[in-house]
């Protein structure tokens, strides 16, 4: 019989309301296991227990709080192999993604493990005379944690992690389609001797789990990253009630290729940025905005490079691009590739549904060109391997078609001009900016977020998670 993995409440494994089958993409036939499915009842003990704990937590040791981080990411370091391979098996990405992407996760944990010891104040003079001012920061409270489905450790690290070193206690929901990581880590935690109700598991829909953690008055922030769709009805709700929100919403990234950029940099930056983990991330470049003088060269460039790409199951040895993560993102990903063809953009090369041996969701990675600024595959985030090229006469053309978007989350140049790069930089209407690099692949130590429809709130990782997981408080001391 297939184990049943249960979710984690006030410091007890617990069945769900019902289970559903974790099924690997690369072979819907392979069962990793079944998940517990909670209900809105589960949800709110889960909130409950999270509130009682929250005293406590909060006032107790910085040194134990550091030293079960750290325990928690020298695990997932240890066992990094493992929970790739797990990673790649539920998720699709590329074995080698997966690998990195669990340590990735471990390093997030021993980087907020010494983050808990630097939380640092202000001690400041009044204008006031003999009257002291202090500026500190505290724990919110009770926060809701819901990722997606498509970096299924990395993101709930850089949630969980800060979120626990700045002494808050978690709700953790996971999405549908990845709980086997989750559950993982969850694990993990409870074995490194996280106290009861401070973090707490629960598996299950969103419009069961996530509206609960979203709607309840005891969860004093949400975290999110996931749809467009999904984070407005978020905000909205949580507005509504005056709840602390950071929002993580998608992209439809740029990336600049100049008529003097080093052509193999060029394609190396659009190959990796747009097709690799299936292009299944929120920093693709599905936008590829070249310039008149490099154009043709990049394009022929690109489709060789694209035919030499092999795409197979995410465990196989040599496997460059994986599945698409489950039938619904397919059949998106090829809606979009008859809507690109309907709107007169150029199948360059791919898009077609590939046999691979076993029943998996395969999709060859689709180069478009002859694209405008003004078509739907240019302008509609697609969230799978598939790209679209716009000419440009020059740089300035350029840079007005890569800010001509609803979103902003990161956008790259391919240059050698030193002056390109420094403008590019400064005028670029995004969060994070790649110069010479993919668009995707981004650092744990430093600020994560965008602009316009990307991102709302705080930024994530780095000594900015403090910025949403805390308060900032002033207090004023007289003689």
């Amino acid at each position: 019989m297939t184990e049943l993995h249960r979710n984690y409440i006030g410091g007890e494994w617990v069945a769900g309301a019902s289970a559903s089958p974790n099924r690997n993409p690369s072979n819907v036939d392979d069962v990793i296991g079944e998940y517990a499915q909670a209900d809105a009842t589960q949800a709110k003990a889960a909130i409950a227990a999270a509130k009682a704990a929250a005293p406590a937590w909060a006032a107790g040791s910085i040194q134990d709080r550091s030293i079960l981080l750290d325990r928690v990411g020298n695990e997932i370091l240890a066992r990094k192999d493992e929970l790739g391979r797990l990673l790649s098996r539920e998720e699709g990405k590329t074995l080698p993604e997966g690998v990195g992407e669990a340590a990735r996760a471990g390093h997030i944990f021993k980087f907020f493990a010494g983050e808990v010891l630097r939380l640092a104040g202000e001690k400041l003079p009044s204008v006031r005379p003999g009257i002291e001012v202090e500026v500190t920061r505290e724990p919110i409270g009770v926060v809701g944690l819901i990722t997606p489905w498509n970096f299924p450790i990395a993101i709930p690290a850089w949630k969980i992690a800060p979120a626990l070193a700045y002494g808050n206690t978690v709700v953790f929901k996971p999405a549908d389609l990845v709980p086997g990581c989750a559950w993982a880590l969850s694990e993990i935690l409870v074995k490194a001797g996280v106290p009861k109700g401070v973090f707490n598991l629960v598996m299950g829909r969103g419009s069961v789990v996530g509206e609960a953690l979203v709607n309840d008055p005891d969860v004093a922030g949400i975290s999110f990253t996931g749809s467009v769709g999904t984070g407005r009805a978020i905000a909205a709700k949580a507005i509504a009630r005056m709840a602390k929100m950071q929002l993580e919403m998608g992209g439809k990234n740029p990336l600049l290729v100049l008529d003097d950029a080093d052509l193999p940099t060029a394609v190396n930056c659009a190959i990796q940025g747009a097709y690799f983990s299936t292009g299944q991330r929120c920093t693709a470049s599905s936008r590829l905005i070249v310039t008149a003088g490099i154009h043709d060269r990049f394009v022929a460039a690109m489709t060789e490079k694209l035919k030499a790409l092999k795409v197979d199951d995410a465990l196989a040895p040599g496997t460059d691009i994986g599945p698409v993560v489950d039938p619904s993102q397919l059949e998106q990903d090829q809606r979009y590739i008859e809507i690109g063809k309907s709107e007169g953009a150029k199948l360059e090369w791919g898009g077609e549904r590939l046999n691979r041996g076993s029943n998996g969701y395969y999709l060859s990675p689709a180069l478009f060109t002859n694209a405008s600024n003004a078509m739907r595959i240019a302008r509609e985030e697609i969230f799978g391997p598939v790209a679209c090229v716009v000419r440009a006469k020059d740089y300035d053309e350029a840079l007005a078609l890569a800010n001509d978007t609803e979103f902003g989350l990161c956008a790259g140049v391919v240059t050698t001009s030193l002056k390109h790069a420094s403008h590019f930089k400064r005028h670029a209407q995004a969060g994070m900016v790649m110069v010479n690099l993919p668009t995707a692949g981004v650092d744990y130590h430093v600020p994560f977020g965008g602009r316009k429809g990307s991102s709302y709130g705080p930024r994530e990782q780095g000594r900015f998670a403090a910025e949403f997981f805390t308060a900032v408080k002033t207090a004023y001391i007289a003689p």
